[in-house]
């Protein structure tokens, strides 16, 4: 990202108002967090599954009405989803290849083949359509990736997983708060992930979220959580001592980041209403852009609502897009794009099957995401809106 120091000056009735550069993403910073952070440290317990953890559990429980895991981030989740899937060597699973690279690492370490899909023309999700060409018998998981919170075609994808024995894992983690008719994004597959990164609508710095819809995979993956072992279980008094049960690994977010996080959960409905005021204003005001045939706006599946995570446009072309970031960060604003395509990426493009996946590589091409965070202000907005318009 550009890290350029410019001073915005807005004139506006005579008056002149200074902005200094308005970064692509802040994180919000919740009135309780020092506070809450202050008492996990005086409770002298700051590892993993204490007080804050088990309030931050207790949310999600009730918001997903299923079992959750706090983790140390997303990308752990997800190696925990490819464990708990009992994924092999061998193994296929199939995936979007518009996607951060951890969505492939976790079931690449795993001895899985990794078989990319293309994403939809009409927004960057994978094609539905295309997903049971791409099934062989040795496809395990589908793992769907909503994009900038907006749901994927999920019946669609649970329809070809169940015909063909497959599990599906979301990779929700852009995806807090957002539904697909009505269910929250992250509870519909056998798995759900989620990321409380700090680009993300809340944050506890780093950390993720493990959501499982049954009973039998939650046993199995409170021991992975646990590095192997029952201690949760030993905690609860359920065993008299703790074993050796499995393998596993360090997945416990700390005290510290999920007290972090509680004070962020206090706040998540006012974050939730400035973000998405902020999204649709940026929607209302580009429209006449598209309209004039300048760049094309998000199209929102009727089936899926928007959490505000990120807005994007696509350019006409990777120069026009290329320019128009360059402008922007000129003029004080700094605008972003992802991802690069990776079936096409120095390590894994021999791996690759050769097909074209065309339409993901036109949104890595063309894609520019905006500023978007809980409290950027109106007149900056103003300020991006404006200076969009005037490079056209």
């Amino acid at each position: 990202m550009v890290n350029c120091k410019i001073t915005v000056v807005l004139i506006r009735k005579n008056l002149i108002v200074q902005i200094k550069q308005i970064p692509y993403n802040k994180s919000f910073k919740s009135k309780n967090a020092i506070k809450y952070i202050e008492k996990a440290i005086a409770n002298e317990h700051i590892s993993g599954n204490g007080p804050f953890a088990k309030k931050c559990h207790s949310y999600f429980n009730k918001y997903f009405s299923l079992k959750t895991l706090l983790t140390t981030s997303a990308t752990s989740a997800l190696e925990m989803t490819a464990i708990l899937a009992n994924i092999k060597p061998g193994d296929e699973v199939i995936m979007p290849a518009f996607t951060f690279v951890s969505t492939a690492n976790a079931f690449l370490r795993r001895g899985a083949k990794i078989v990319f899909a293309d994403v939809d023309y009409s927004f960057p999700n994978i094609d539905s359509s295309k997903i049971e060409e791409l099934v062989t018998p040795k496809t395990k998981a589908i793992v769907p990736v909503h994009y900038a919170g907006v749901a994927c075609d999920m019946n669609a994808i649970v329809n070809v997983a169940d015909r063909n024995n497959i599990i599906v894992i979301e990779d929700a983690a852009q995806a807090l708060l957002s539904y697909y008719k009505g269910k929250p994004l992250g509870s519909i597959g056998r798995f759900g992930v989620l990321s409380f990164h700090e680009t993300k609508n809340i944050t506890s710095g780093e950390g993720g979220l493990l959501v499982v819809r049954n009973e039998k995979d939650f046993k199995r993956a409170e021991i992975l959580w646990e590095k192997g072992t029952n201690r949760s279980s030993f905690h609860r008094g359920e065993v008299s001592k703790y074993e050796w049960l499995d393998i596993g690994s360090s997945f416990l977010l700390s005290e510290i980041n999920a007290a972090l996080l509680y004070s962020q959960i206090e706040e998540i409905a006012n974050i939730q209403k400035k973000r998405v005021k902020i999204w649709y204003k940026y929607f209302d005001k580009l429209k006449d852009l598209q309209d004039r045939g300048e760049v094309l706006l998000p199209k929102i599946p009727e089936y899926s609502t928007v959490n505000g995570h990120l807005f994007f446009m696509l350019c006409k072309s990777k120069k026009e897009r290329d320019a128009l970031i360059n402008y922007l960060n000129k003029k004080g604003v700094q605008a972003v794009f992802h991802y690069l395509p990776l079936h096409t990426s120095p390590f894994f493009a021999e791996k690759h099957d050769g097909r074209d996946l065309k339409n993901t590589v036109i949104f890595s091409e063309r894609i520019i995401r905006l500023p978007l965070f809980a409290n950027l202000k109106e007149q900056e907005q103003n300020y991006i809106i404006n200076t969009i318009k005037s490079f056209f």
